[in-house]
């Protein structure tokens, strides 16, 4: 078997990672826990509030957090340690647990209070999420990312399959108070585990960015990014599209079958089961078709879910189709979250991560807000009905936003570089930094030296290059300049840390396309202000008569 069937077989390769086995295994506990409150909570909602957007909200509420604040969190997870981010926001998750626990228990029942400790609780997720899944590459090989972020996939519906029922068996005999303190004891595993393990991340002898740099460099690469940029749209569509099904799950239980948290509880473990299915199957089919392919099929399979929920009346045909939505939708996921992760270098994937859940878990929210509003507006099965052609939509839009097979090549920088002597005495925030670098390009070669600055300009705006131009004189046509910025000296060296292998082979193209005797010749300046000093007559920039 060749390197290249391994890494799509061997599923399970992560877990011989001590590190990774550990946290994994205590995170689908929490994930059980979490997703037993889940029921509680909208099963809860769907008892006190007769507002069918109410209990849509539920889930709502959860997920916008990660839309808000995950800018931010993946920021923090690139330039802190993962690990600590991990468990502040596990901590804030048991926080709000223990709190809704002893609020239930004093009788408060009102629906914004469940919101507000639903929304607590996507605080915690918003916080821990990028991070633990920006450190699966600390602490595996490169190789085994594909394999890691499906097995992270078919674990949480693993436990979806069970979580829901369970959920749905304790509420019915128990109440959802004891629910809330089973999920609060539910993230002691993960926490602990965390604690005691550590591993070996990477250092850089440069100092940490600050926040709001790191912010920008992260938006710029994501935006300069092709394939982030699509596999974004996509997902987040498909959420907004797909999440009906899940979003108004306790309406179909209550209303169309007539049931209560039990039945509740099987149709999610029909959904989970079908992810489960999906999941393991996950690395033969991807061996098998272009992803893109089975990003359409796991749109069909959605779509396909939704119509069979508005139109059924019969639990088991309702938990059938259910499966089949659970496969589309594990399938869609696990393959936006590979994508993301293997076209991201590791200094800023913590951002791309958290840039796409922003706008994945926003259109999650979205679409939960809009099809709770039809279904109460209108009616249950319009809503679905909409979902599933909203679905088809998202799988036609393969034909102008496809998202394709992402190879696992190097991503890596060198982290390399020895800054050239400087006569000025500069400091790490001194700036902001002007590189220039001229050229002589006889004219024959012109059409190839574009191709390759069009490049360059891609290469050195991704890593942090600011306001980058390419010039040439008008006098001397042979002679082109090249120009771009950075905010100060520290980022003028984080820049060159963090270029690749590839990206250095255009110095050599661009010395081969140079005229002879004339190689490129690169000057570093500093920007000075010379604006006039206190009690000076102010000078304009242009006179005008």
């Amino acid at each position: 078997m060749t390197s290249a069937a391994t890494e799509h077989t061997s599923l399970l390769a992560p877990l011989e990672n001590r590190t990774f086995r550990s946290i994994f295994l205590a995170s689908q506990l929490s994930s059980l826990g979490w997703l037993m409150q889940t029921v509680a909570l909208s099963w809860l909602m769907a008892t006190v509030s007769t507002s069918d957007l109410m209990v849509a909200l539920v889930q709502a509420s959860s997920t916008l957090p990660a839309f808000f604040l995950a800018v931010f969190v993946g920021a923090i997870a690139d330039n802190y340690s993962r690990r600590m981010v991990m468990i502040v926001g596990r901590s804030l998750m048991m926080a709000a647990s223990a709190m809704l626990t002893i609020i239930m228990a004093l009788g408060i029942t009102d629906p914004w209070v469940i919101l507000t400790f639903s929304f607590l609780d996507g605080c915690g997720i918003a916080l821990s999420d990028p991070a633990w899944r920006a450190s699966i590459g600390d602490i595996l090989e490169r190789r085994h990312l594909p394999a890691a972020v499906t097995l992270l996939n078919v674990g949480f519906n693993t436990v979806r399959s069970v979580g829901p029922a369970l959920g749905g068996i304790v509420v019915a005999a128990f109440g959802p108070l004891v629910t809330f303190a089973l999920t609060t004891l539910s993230f002691v595993a993960p926490l602990t585990v965390m604690w005691r393990n550590n591993w070996k991340v990477k250092s850089s002898s440069l100092p940490r960015e600050a926040l709001m740099t790191a912010i920008y460099d992260g938006l710029r690469f994501t935006a300069i990014s092709s394939e982030i940029k699509a596999t974004i749209v996509r997902g987040t569509l498909f959420g907004l599209a797909s999440t009906s099904t899940l979003a108004l799950l306790p309406l179909v239980a209550r209303d169309h079958l007539k049931g209560g948290p039990v039945v509740y509880g099987i149709l999610m473990a029909g959904f989970g089961a079908g992810a489960l299915l999906a999941g393991g199957s996950n690395p033969t089919l991807r061996r098998a078709l272009p992803q893109e392919r089975l990003i359409v099929l796991a749109c069909v399979a959605c779509a396909a879910c939704a119509i069979s929920l508005a139109l059924t009346s019969s639990l088991a045909i309702a938990t059938l189709s259910l499966a089949v939505g659970g496969a589309g939708w594990v399938t869609a996921w696990s393959g936006f979250g590979i994508n993301v992760q293997l076209a991201s270098p590791r200094w800023v994937v913590g951002r791309t991560i958290s840039i796409y859940s922003a706008f994945t878990y926003g259109g999650i929210a979205g679409g939960s807000w809009l099809w709770g509003s039809i279904a109460e507006n209108y009616s249950l099965p319009w809503a679905l009905g909409w979902s599933a052609a909203a679905s088809l939509v998202v799988a036609v839009l393969g034909l102008k936003l496809p998202v394709s097979n992402r190879s696992g090549s190097e991503l890596e920088p060198l982290g390399e570089f020895s800054a050239p002597p400087v006569a000025l005495d500069l400091k790490p925030r001194s700036g902001p930094i002007l590189i220039t670098t001229e050229y002589s390009i006889p004219e024959e070669n012109v059409g190839l030296f574009l191709e390759v600055m069009r490049e360059r300009r891609h290469i050195q705006s991704r890593v942090g290059a600011r306001h980058w131009t390419l010039t040439r004189d008008v006098q001397e046509t042979s002679r082109w300049i090249e120009t771009y910025r950075t905010p100060t000296w520290t980022d003028y060296h984080r820049l060159h840390h963090r270029l690749t292998a590839a990206d250095k082979l255009s110095d050599q193209e661009l010395l081969k396309l140079s005229t002879e005797g004339k190689p490129p010749r690169t000057s570093i300046q500093i920007e000075r202000p010379t604006k006039a000093g206190r009690g000076a007559p102010s000078v304009p920039y242009v006179l005008q008569k």
